[in-house]
């Protein structure tokens, strides 16, 4: 129960914090930050590994060195100790629902198992057979906006293309892409900040619908199996063990809602990059641009994590259920580890970023992400080498999450 429990644990922290660690007020929803977080984080990072977010009221990591050492550090971690998680309101219980059973939020010895019966069905091998579908998808949904001279790169290319690509793979057909679209934006809302209990509601509601949506299809496969990944992940075994079906609604809802999320995001950010620094992606370079994209403009900002035992790290002494911020985007601008680390630049050496997060919480999903990028960019360049910005991107008012509200585009 990480979601509600860390909103809970947060109220309590701010009592225990280091004063040496310098504060910063910025609210989250300004419509200003919004625009451009980065000047704060480059604020943050002179002031140290960590710093006092106040309006969140907890420590946050802000250098590559701390957010690295957290994130593969055993003494934190996602899951909420049973004895100091808050009682779930009844309107969320079908959020809970899924929450509970989501390697996302769980840890060893629990995590452990869920993902490795997930890597057994989602490999390495099975993602790669992916490419070609994803460059024909591409020119498809191109070949759809051909007509048209200005156009919305995001509802038109961006939210389709990763929708449409891991509904084929759980085995859902293309019509419902849409209504599972619908699903993931409500649930994923519960993540940003200033929820009210209209999202609140939303979410408990499209969690409710998805989890029925997918029972039907897990029934189904059980008795006609086929060749997708629903299939597999109904398949995987380890010494006996298989997923549930809870666990495999939570699994399936995971993928779409956090791959899909993460895509779209990367994808707008990274072509708004692009046509502001001049730099064409092609099949040679896709790599360095894919990992200069994520790195530069990621489309998570922030990720938490609990400390499980008193913890003292870069002059802070964390106290057990105490929260803290890693904030993935600027430790990806990190000058001790990056030159010029504002500018875009796909030549760089490649660092691992922190996009995907770290440890063994790795996002599961990142080699289908990385795959989509490095395919669908440079069909999309390739296709309208005329492509320029038609004007100035917008960032949605959606944080942690970082992605454009709208990207028009001229071909």
């Amino acid at each position: 129960m990480s979601l509600l429990s860390k909103s809970a644990l947060a109220k309590t922290s701010g009592k225990r914090h280091a004063k040496t660690m310098l504060h910063f007020d910025q609210v989250p929803t300004d419509p200003a930050f919004a625009q451009d977080p980065y000047p704060l984080y480059a604020r943050m990072r002179a002031a140290g590994d960590l710093v006092w977010w106040r309006d969140y009221d907890r420590a946050c990591a802000v250098s590559h060195r701390a957010v690295h050492a957290i994130l593969r550090d055993r003494r934190f971690g996602r899951e909420i100790p049973a004895d100091l998680a808050p009682p779930v309101p009844d309107h969320l219980a079908p959020f809970q629902a899924i929450e509970d059973h989501s390697m996302l939020e769980l840890e060893p010895p629990r995590h452990t198992r869920l993902r490795g019966l997930v890597l057994r069905a989602f490999t390495s091998r099975r993602i790669a057979a992916l490419g070609p579908e994803i460059e024909t998808l591409s020119h498809q949904l191109i070949d759809s906006m051909t007509a048209v001279r200005t156009f919305d790169l995001l509802p038109q290319f961006a939210q389709k293309l990763p929708v449409i690509i891991i509904a084929r793979l759980l085995g859902v057909p293309d019509r419902h892409a849409d209504q599972l679209l619908a699903w993931s934006n409500a649930m994923v809302a519960m993540y940003q900040a200033g929820r009210y209990r209209a999202t609140e509601d939303a979410a408990a509601r499209a969690a409710g619908e998805f989890a029925t949506f997918l029972r039907a299809y897990i029934d189904a496969r059980r008795s006609d199996p086929r060749d997708d990944l629903l299939t597999h992940l109904i398949a995987a075994e380890e010494s006996s063990e298989t997923l549930t079906t809870d666990e495999l609604i939570s699994t399936c809802i995971l993928l779409l809602n956090a791959g899909h999320e993460a895509t779209v995001h990367t994808l707008g950010n990274g072509v708004a990059a692009l046509l502001r620094s001049g730099v064409i992606p092609t099949r040679a370079n896709a790599q360095g641009v894919t990992e200069e994209i994520l790195r530069l403009d990621p489309p998570l900002h922030i990720f938490t994590r609990i400390a499980y035992e008193k913890v003292t790290l870069f002059g802070h002494s964390f106290q057990r259920g105490e929260t803290v911020a890693l904030l993935l985007a600027s430790a990806n601008r990190d000058a001790a580890v990056w030159n010029d680390p504002d500018r875009f630049d796909p030549d760089r050496k490649v660092v691992q970023n922190t996009s995907f997060g770290g440890g063994l919480h790795f996002c599961v999903g990142a080699p289908l992400a990385r795959l989509e990028l490095q395919i669908a960019l440079p069909v999309l360049f390739e296709r309208m080498p005329g492509l320029r910005l038609a004007a100035p991107p917008r960032y949605a008012n959606t944080y942690h999450f970082h992605g454009l509200q709208s990207l028009h585009l001229h071909r």
